[in-house]
C-alpha cells in the first residue's frame, strides 16, 4: 500500500506521520508545498506519473479563517482548486482519495448535531472554499471519502490548546467566548480513523464506501469550556472570563453551533471515538514530552 499524504507537516499530517511505524508494510509519501505544489496541475500530474499511489490523504488546506476574508484567491487555490487536481489525478491512476473538510460548511445556526446531508450555508470565505473543494472532489472522482471535522488541535503546529497554555503561563486573566459551541478534535484520533479506513480497504476493497462523513471527538463544549479544561488538567491558575462573541469581533464569522453527528462514520467503518476530555489529556501529555 502506497499512500500520499499532502499537508504532511500540518497538525493532521504530522499525526499520520507519527503513526506510520504501526504500518511497516506501507509506504508513506509525505509532501508539503516545498515538495509538491498542489495548485500546479502539471507538477501534480508528473508526481503521480513518477510515483505509484494507492491512496491519497489530503490534509493540505488554507486554514487561516480570518485572513481568508482578505486572501480569497489564495484560499480558493488551496481549498478548492488543489482538491480538484488531486481528485482528478487519483482517479486517473486508480487511487482512492480521503479529503479532509470542515464544520464551517454549515451556517452554524442549528441546535442539534449536524448530519452529513443537512443544508450547507458557509458564512465566510474559508467555509465557502472548503465547500467548493468538497464539490470539486466528487465532481472529479466520485470514488472518494470526504471527512468533515471541527476544532482540530494536536501537539504539532499552532492551535487553541497551545495558545491557551502560552497565555495561561503569561497572564493572570484571559477572556474566552462561551457562546460558540462545538467539539474539540484531537488530530491523532482523526489520523487513527483515516488509517483504520485504509487498513479496512486494504483487506477488502468493498469496505471503502465513498461519501461525506463527520468526525470529531465525542461530547459538546464551548471554547470557554475547552479553555477551562486545559487549565484544570494542567493546574494553571490563570482566571478565565466568559465572553460573548460580539464582544470579540473577528473578520470572519464563527459558527455559533457546530456539533457534528458521527453516527455515519461509526456505523460504516466500525469506528470508536473517544470523549474529548480524555483525548485532551493524552494530547497534553504529548505536549509535555516536547
Amino acid at each position: 500500500m502506497r499512500i500520499l499524504v499532502t499537508g504532511a507537516y500540518g497538525q493532521l499530517g504530522s499525526e499520520i506521520a507519527r503513526l506510520k511505524q504501526e504500518y511497516p508494510s506501507w509506504v508513506f509519501l509525505l509532501s508539503d508545498i516545498d515538495s509538491l505544489d498542489l495548485t500546479n496541475e502539471t507538477a501534480v500530474q508528473q508526481f503521480f506519473e513518477r510515483n505509484p499511489i494507492d491512496f491519497v490523504v489530503n490534509c493540505a488546506a488554507y486554514t487561516s479563517v480570518d485572513k481568508a476574508e482578505s486572501e480569497a484567491a489564495m484560499a480558493e487555490l488551496v481549498n478548492a482548486k488543489a482538491p480538484k487536481i488531486l481528485a482528478n489525478q487519483a482517479k486517473s491512476c486508480g487511487a482512492k482519495l480521503i479529503h479532509v473538510s470542515t464544520d464551517y460548511v454549515f451556517a452554524g445556526d442549528g441546535c442539534t448535531p449536524y448530519v452529513e446531508d443537512d443544508p450547507l450555508n458557509p458564512q465566510g470565505i474559508y467555509g465557502q472554499t472548503k465547500l467548493q473543494g468538497e464539490r470539486n472532489v466528487f465532481a472529479e472522482n466520485p470514488d472518494s471519502v470526504v471527512i468533515r471535522t471541527s476544532w482540530l488541535y494536536s501537539e504539532f503546529g499552532h492551535n487553541f490548546v497551545k495558545t491557551m497554555l502560552r497565555l495561561g503561563s503569561e497572564k493572570e486573566e484571559i477572556s474566552v467566548v462561551f457562546d460558540q459551541v462545538g467539539t474539540p478534535t484531537y488530530a491523532a484520533d482523526l489520523a487513527k480513523t483515516i488509517l483504520h479506513i485504509i487498513r479496512q480497504t486494504e483487506k477488502n476493497s468493498t469496505k471503502f464506501v465513498p461519501g461525506v462523513y463527520h468526525f470529531s471527538n465525542e461530547g459538546v463544549a464551548s471554547w470557554f469550556d475547552f479553555a477551562t479544561a486545559i487549565f484544570e488538567l494542567q493546574n494553571i491558575k490563570c482566571r478565565i472570563k466568559p465572553l460573548l462573541s460580539n464582544q470579540f469581533p473577528t473578520p470572519a464569522k464563527r459558527p455559533a453551533y457546530s456539533v457534528l453527528n458521527k453516527s455515519k462514520i461509526k456505523d460504516t467503518f466500525q469506528v470508536q471515538i473517544p470523549y474529548w476530555r480524555d483525548s485532551l489529556k493524552l494530547c497534553l501529555k504529548q505536549i509535555e514530552k516536547i
